[in-house]
């Protein structure tokens, strides 16, 4: 570590970000030359942002050598904070605070991307390999898209470019989140390279889309599907297509069915206590004409339509 502490950037993604004094409230001298709150607490128990905590915190070595720095020449970088008080950036030097006694100083992040926040000035500083720069954002923007962010902020390619990660390299790390999410934690700390976990995900990926598991999900959707493969009447791919066109069919049914009973009942409610049946002709009908044997069928359909009704709990 040849600069244990530099001066606190702005937002490197956007000039317009600005940093603005936090929630403790002494005011303090603080050799950036600003006027900054400072906490008095000798041990600052502080949450660290999602983001931030995916960081593997500074190793003991480099830990002692920001310690020596704090208590030479005190806190030179104060801790950025989020608006909810948790911790951005600056997790070793409240470490390092707390070992050299040192009052930690504090500025909020008045930005609305705290999580690119930490990983701009932490990706570029941190002496990490390509394999965990990719894994962190990746995961980042994982948590950013169940979190509903933007998508323009979201984009794999966008990030990259940002941050300055291959999207080469964030692609393996995405593969690795979605088929082998038990090793994306190992390969950020650095006991599992990247390349393996990848070749690990790939594995899994395959297993996944493998013709045992194709077969197992094909008996849970068609049973007598299923029994043809295994008799050898069908394989696997004529017996999903089959299922395919199955499933289709079965929505374009659904879907006339749905548009023909609409088309009737209603209008048929609708005459109800009306003299509509009273003034019927058969010398206008366009149609087939309605007779006794028409009606009771009428009935009988809406009696069955009830029963569907109450049966499917519909309204």
């Amino acid at each position: 570590m040849t600069s244990p502490q530099t001066p606190i950037p702005r937002h490197p993604l956007d000039g317009t970000t600005t940093l603005s004094p936090g929630p403790c409230d002494v005011p303090g001298s603080h050799p950036l030359g600003s006027e900054i709150p400072i906490c008095t607490t000798e041990k600052t128990t502080i949450e660290s942002h999602p983001t931030a905590a995916d960081l593997p915190l500074a190793d003991e070595d480099d830990l002692a050598t920001l310690t020596n720095d704090i208590r030479e020449n005190g806190l030179l970088q104060p801790i950025v904070l989020d608006r909810q008080g948790r911790i951005l950036d600056g997790r070793g030097r409240l470490i390092a605070c707390e070992r050299t006694g040192t009052q930690p100083a504090f500025v909020t992040y008045e930005g609305d991307i705290p999580d690119i926040y930490v990983l701009a000035v932490n990706l570029t500083r941190r002496s990490l390999t390509k394999g965990q720069a990719a894994m962190i954002t990746v995961k980042a923007r994982s948590r950013r898209e169940r979190e509903g962010g933007s998508s323009k902020e979201q984009t794999a390619r966008s990030l990259g470019e940002q941050l300055g990660v291959a999207l080469a390299v964030m692609g393996r790390a995405s593969t690795v989140l979605q088929h082998a999410p038990n090793l994306v934690d190992p390969v950020i700390s650095g006991a599992t390279g990247l390349n393996e976990a990848y070749a690990i995900a790939q594995e899994n990926k395959a297993k996944a889309n493998s013709a045992e598991v194709q077969l197992a999900r094909l008996r849970e959707e068609d049973h007598e599907l299923a029994n043809r493969v295994i008799e050898g009447d069908l394989t696997l791919a004529g017996a999903w297509a089959e299922r395919n066109e199955r499933v289709e069919e079965d929505k374009r049914q659904r879907r006339v069915a749905t548009t023909l009973l609409d088309e009737l009942v209603p209008p048929l409610a609708q005459a109800r206590g009306t003299k509509t049946f009273s003034r019927y002709d058969p010398t206008f009908a366009t149609g087939t004409p309605i007779t006794r044997e028409t009606i009771a069928y009428a009935m009988t359909a809406l009696a069955e339509m009830d029963q569907v009704w109450q049966e499917r709990d519909l309204p």
